[in-house]
């Protein structure tokens, strides 16, 4: 089990970084690039299984996440009016 949510945490922490340089602006530190994409994963996770998309491996998790924590993003500065 702890093996899996250090994977969660490292793919979170690629998933926030990638997401802060693709949509620019403030950062949200490390913790909160971690959140962001965990937030990101399970959020890109849950809509590829909507759309019934399937893959695997380490890559595909990262560019899931980072799509799913992007999306979280443009809300977020949708609903706060930051962006």
């Amino acid at each position: 089990m702890g093996h899996g949510i250090i994977w969660w945490i490292l793919i979170g922490l690629i998933a926030g970084f990638l997401t802060g340089k693709i949509m620019k602006g403030e950062g949200y530190g490390v913790i909160g690039d971690i959140v962001i994409g965990i937030l990101g994963a399970i959020l890109g996770g849950w809509l590829m299984s909507f759309f019934h998309v399937g893959g695997g491996g380490i890559i595909f998790s990262i560019i899931v996440a980072t799509l799913g924590a992007i999306i979280l993003t443009w809300l977020y500065r949708l609903v706060t009016n930051k962006g």
